[in-house]
């Protein structure tokens, strides 16, 4: 019998729950404000991030192999050299070693400090510890694992805001081909530090205060390169203010916080001196490039083919700055990479690190990777991959060799 027209129907969404009355479909809930825009980013950066991925993996099968060759470890030299057994040792004791007092009220070994190494990769490695009983060495990759992914996502959102999609994704890649792209995957902070400070960048870009502060004030706490992201904020800041933005006080807040990380660190040790000191004990400070400079004379005077080549790597250093500048990039990201080359260049410090100081410069490869995504697929395609071979082939040598990393 059909019903009356008078007669109420159940609409096929609606819900009864037993023995109560008729219940109405609940509205959809709204959706998070963020979800749809960070969904959208990783839809687009997704070939990006598997090329990236497959740079890397390439990187580590040719070190597996050549350490294979030459009976050594792979493992033990990505998360066994140099600084990171440093890290994993603050990890697991602290800023302590036994038996040795300085003057520093820390423990250390000799002349050398823990305290030149700072915390948040320890803090993490020790979490990733006891959360998960991985070892200090294990955990250190992992967070390099998961940070460069991080990175490289990072370097993405700020390549295509600069310079489009494409240009975007070129610069993953050449980041991820680098000469010694190799410490993207060895337990060290450059990973984890390009990751704070690519997703720094971009909140600067989109004018989210708090949040680039706050990436600031945690990239304090991973190098003292976080100088650069924190001019970064600064310089950001000030444009805001002088274009009279209507989030001024938000500003002023992310400036106020970008240097807490970085000062909270440098106070714990005993000073803006006292870290100083602790840099000097490595042979470690800022004399504007004078004892490389002096280096660079010794080379071209003892060996003419090694001296040229450092006067090529600084000029195409300085080069990249220009076509930066030249490129119009926005003054965050050219003051960011402005800091990190004088940082690196100017630094006081064993010239084998000079390239890995440079790492988290990514802005610098990004006029190649604009004009890369001008020239045809196929010819960027043989380009990139000449460049992802010799990368994977350099780092095995230069990580298999006597120097540190």
């Amino acid at each position: 019998m059909a019903a009356s027209s008078d007669t109420p129907t159940v609409p096929p969404t609606a819900v009864r729950a037993p023995g109560t009355r008729l219940l109405a479909p609940r509205p959809p809930r709204p959706p998070h404000p963020l979800r749809p825009r960070a969904t959208a980013l990783l839809t687009r950066a997704l070939p990006a991030l598997g090329l990236f991925a497959a740079v890397r993996v390439l990187g580590l099968v040719v070190l597996a192999v050549w350490a294979g060759a030459e009976g050594r470890s792979p493992h033990q030299l990505l998360s066994g050299r140099w600084d990171s057994l440093w890290y994993t040792d603050i990890a697991a004791h602290g800023y302590h070693w036994p038996g040795y007092q300085t003057t520093l009220h820390t423990r250390g070994a000799g002349a050398h400090s823990h305290l030149a190494f700072f915390p948040l990769l320890p803090w993490l490695e020790r979490g990733l510890h006891t959360a998960v009983g991985l070892s200090y060495a294990d955990a250190g990759l992992l967070v390099s694992a998961v940070a460069s992914l991080v990175a490289a996502l990072g370097v993405f959102a700020v390549g295509e805001r600069v310079a489009g999609r494409r240009a975007a994704t070129l610069l993953v890649l050449l980041w991820a081909a680098l000469p010694i792209g190799v410490l993207q995957s060895m337990a060290y902070t450059e990973s984890l530090f390009t990751a704070l400070a690519a997703w720094c960048l971009y909140a600067v870009l989109r004018r989210s205060w708090i949040t680039a502060g706050l990436l600031a004030a945690l990239a304090g706490l991973t190098r003292p390169s976080a100088a650069a992201v924190i001019a970064a904020v600064w310089v950001g800041a000030a444009v805001a203010l002088w274009r009279r933005e209507d989030r001024r006080v938000r500003a002023v807040l992310g400036a106020l916080l970008a240097p807490t990380g970085l000062l909270a660190y440098a106070g714990w040790v005993g000073g803006l001196s006292a870290y100083l000191h602790v840099q000097s004990q490595w042979g470690n400070g800022f004399d504007f490039g004078a004892a490389y400079a002096r280096f660079i004379g010794h080379q071209l005077a003892t060996n003419p083919g090694a001296g040229l080549g450092l006067l090529a790597f600084v000029g195409l250093v300085v080069w990249a700055l220009v076509a930066c500048v030249r490129q119009r990039q926005p003054l965050p990201v050219l003051a960011y990479a402005a800091v990190i080359v004088a940082l690196s260049l100017g630094a006081q410090a064993y010239f084998n690190s000079k390239p890995r100081l440079l790492m988290p410069g990514f802005p610098l490869l990004l006029p190649p990777a604009a004009w890369l995504a001008t020239v045809r697929l196929k010819r960027v395609a043989v380009t990139m991959t000449l460049l992802a071979l010799s990368s994977a082939a350099y780092g095995a040598v230069w990580l298999l060799g006597p120097g540190p990393p």
